[in-house]
């Protein structure tokens, strides 16, 4: 998928709250600039002759950006801290810049909001560049992390396996219940999967096998993120118990237009819209985020992902499944060891 970032705020901010294609970005491009608390700032002057513009052209997109760039890290110094930064500069540069001389407030781009400048300046043919830079090192930090793709990347939450095998068991008993409760032909455990699935996400299994092109032999479950699978577990359980309350009630095998009718009732149950529309806006964001997967059924649910989200599927709590199944067969052992 094409990304424009000069078009696209939450493309912006994606990048902007990765911690980890952050650094990599900040190694590639080298840039150097005022020591001050603890950090490298740049002033406006110093952005506008790295980007080859007029400091005017800073402004004008700090006067139509300024809430995200603010947001992002620039932000206007007074007081004891612009004495600090005149010393800083007089300590790094030998002198201070006739223009810092005898103002008294000051605006200072620190590395993210010199980035987010550089993602929204069009008239830059170095501001074009470094945006195609940040986009290969964002996809190959991601790649890199993931072990070479993110297809899988949900399994590499902590939360994963647990919320695996819980919705496992549920889905028996939904499916059991589909088997001996529903006179309907085998095609009903796909049809009612499928309910589930549009209910939650608006997507049949199709759809979504087609946004994150998985192949026949793929399983969709296995590339659910745990919000998704216990919002799935909860469904199967709730419609099991109701499928199986109105068989015994009606004495036989319900038919398709009866089940279609739990299924409605059930779904439009009030507490489930706070869930759904939770699980929908971490579907829809994520997979555009870390899989480049948009989900037009969802489009509205897209929002910038924070930095917690990309600690948790990339940072060092994120593990290959194969490590978690590892260390859950030794959390198993102990358990059957104390018996």
């Amino acid at each position: 998928m094409s990304r424009d970032l000069t078009n696209s705020q939450i493309d912006r901010q994606n990048i902007l709250n990765n911690p980890y294609a952050l650094a990599e970005v900040e190694k590639a491009t080298g840039l150097s600039g005022i020591p001050f608390e603890s950090r490298s700032v740049l002033l406006k002057e110093q952005v506008a002759a790295f980007f080859e513009i007029t400091p005017r052209t800073v402004d004008n997109y700090l006067e139509k950006f300024g809430e995200e760039l603010r947001q992002n890290g620039y932000e206007l110094i007074r007081g004891k801290r612009l004495q600090q930064l005149k010393l800083s500069l007089v300590s790094t540069f030998g002198h201070e810049a006739s223009f810092v001389t005898k103002t008294t407030v000051l605006g200072i781009f620190d590395f993210r909001a010199f980035l987010n400048l550089s993602m929204l300046i069009v008239e830059s043919e170095r501001a074009s560049l470094l945006r195609k830079a940040i986009l290969d090192i964002v996809i190959d930090t991601i790649n890199q992390r993931t072990g070479g793709g993110t297809k899988y990347i949900n399994q590499r939450d902590e939360d994963f396996i647990h919320a695996a095998f819980i919705e496992d068991n549920y889905r028996k008993q939904f499916t059991d219940a589909l088997k001996d409760c529903v006179a309907v032909g085998n095609f009903k455990y796909a049809v009612y999967t499928d309910k589930i699935y549009v209910s939650i996400f608006r997507e049949k299994a199709k759809q979504y096998r087609q946004v994150l092109k998985l192949d026949a032999r793929e399983n969709v479950r296995d590339t659910f993120y745990s919000e998704i699978l216990n919002l799935i577990a909860s469904f199967e359980c709730g419609i099991a118990d109701a499928i199986t309350t109105a068989f015994a009630k009606k004495g036989s095998r319900l038919v398709y237009a009866e089940v279609d009718a739990i299924f409605r009732q059930f779904e439009n149950q009030a507490h489930w819209k706070p869930l759904i529309e939770n699980a929908r806006m971490k579907m829809a964001s994520r997979d555009l985020a870390f899989r480049d997967a948009f989900h037009l059924q969802l489009r509205e649910y897209v929002t910038p992902l924070q930095r917690t989200e990309f600690e948790r599927f990339l940072g060092e709590k994120s593990k290959e499944l194969s490590e978690r199944l590892e260390e859950a067969k030794d959390v198993m052992k102990r358990l059957k060891d104390r018996k």
